[in-house]
């Protein structure tokens, strides 16, 4: 190292907490806890997490905010795209992840620390993802990483962490929680095998509202601004606002079995309501305002963008160039969606939009139409398999 400053990437659970008192207390580093703050905190969290951090031994404590950046450069591209991996998860921690350790990169630079931290293990995604990006961004920054390297286990930590008399209610991080406006995972003893569901009480979000409801979501070239007519001065609020709307139902639910980047699969329990209900919604307006080619090349872009994203590969200049497509795409993705709210599940009810091109002017599908004739309809036809006719004709047995 350069110096002893270390930029700690700290989201004040068990594996960040270990590590300022591991690094200060047994490798004598200066740390500097940086919490990157992408939807998932309150106040009160976040001076909780102050407090602990000054007294695990972290010379200082620093919250960027980087909500308005993680959806402006990430999400908005994730819900042009319909983004869900494995056609079930929201990429709740792969998106937000990269942007923690971009603003983790940019504060040790500002402060000249020598290295930067985080507190990943070295089973899963999260270790390829910060290490890429300090080693892209990070101008020979130091990468260190205990829980990794020492390959401790949970116990293991928290028995550290007792012993040296930070007796903070460990057995609460049972399960691990990661929150952001994007959804938040679940991890925990159930997730690491093939067969267990995850207890009701593992999810942050309790049932509480069972009364159907209908909330109404308008969305302006693919962006939601407005919910239930309320507007809004950014997509973020809006997104909030569903949550808050859908979060009580116990809406977005479900365990994602993904494949790593380092090669072995993984199990991981979820919670995204408005993420979901978003995407789906989104989806539903572009059936009504998008050709099928469109459409077509819309879910190749957006399941490779996600699969890049998911990689680690955010920073490729791949990346704009398919997000300049996916911004093309929703000039006239613009409307209404009414979605039923329901114990658990919701409904899509239907949409308005003035670019709907079920237009009936042309006719209605099933039962009649006003901008061809049925002998129209026969030549075609014949025109149309007239390249098969000829393939069975000469292979004809």
């Amino acid at each position: 190292m350069s110096n002893h400053k270390v930029v700690l990437a700290y989201s004040g659970g068990l594996d960040t907490s270990f590590c300022i008192l591991h690094l200060t207390k047994d490798k004598g580093l200066e740390v500097h806890a940086l919490t990157v703050d992408t939807g998932g905190f309150s106040a009160e969290q976040l001076k909780t997490m102050e407090e602990r951090a000054l007294q695990l031994g972290a010379k200082s404590f620093r919250v960027a905010n980087a909500l308005h950046d993680y959806y402006d450069q990430c999400i908005r591209y994730m819900v042009f795209g319909n983004v869900l991996r494995n056609n079930t998860y929201p990429l709740s921690v792969s998106a937000e992840r990269m942007f923690q350790a971009i603003e983790t990169a940019k504060y040790a630079q500002e402060i000249g620390a020598g290295a930067v931290a985080h507190g990943s293990t070295g089973a899963g995604n999260d270790q390829v993802r910060f290490d890429l990006a300090f080693n892209v961004l990070g101008q020979n920054l130091e990468i260190i990483t205990p829980i990794r390297d020492m390959q401790l286990s949970r116990q293991a930590e928290i028995d550290y962490l007792i012993e040296h008399g930070y007796n903070w209610n460990w057995e609460k991080a049972k399960y691990s929680i990661n929150q952001g406006i994007w959804g938040t995972s679940v991890g925990g003893a159930e997730t690491l095998t093939s067969q267990k569901a995850l207890p009701e009480d593992a999810y942050p979000t309790q049932l509480t509202e069972k009364d159907p409801s209908i909330v109404e979501l308008q969305f302006e070239k693919g962006e939601l601004q407005g919910v239930n007519g309320q507007s809004f001065v950014h997509p973020t609020e809006a997104i909030q606002a569903l949550q808050k709307l859908a979060g009580p139902y116990a809406i977005g639910r479900d365990i994602h079995v993904g494949d790593t980047i380092i090669g072995i699969k993984g199990r991981v329990g979820f919670e995204a309501a408005a993420p979901l209900i978003l995407i789906k919604a989104h989806h539903l307006l572009e059936k009504h305002t998008l050709t099928k080619w469109q459409q077509y090349w819309k879910d190749q872009m957006g399941n490779w963008y996600g699969m890049m994203l998911h990689e680690a590969q955010f920073l490729d200049p791949v990346m704009r160039n398919i997000e300049t497509f996916l911004a093309d795409t929703q000039e006239h993705v613009s409307g209404k969606v009414w979605v039923k709210l329901m114990p658990y599940r919701f409904e899509l009810q239907g949409i308005e939009s003035p670019n709907d091109l079920m237009n009936s002017a042309f006719g209605h599908y099933g039962e009649m139409n006003k901008g061809f004739t049925g002998e129209d309809v026969k030549g075609f036809t014949k025109i149309l398999g007239n390249q098969t006719k000829i393939f069975h004709s000469v292979h004809k047995k």
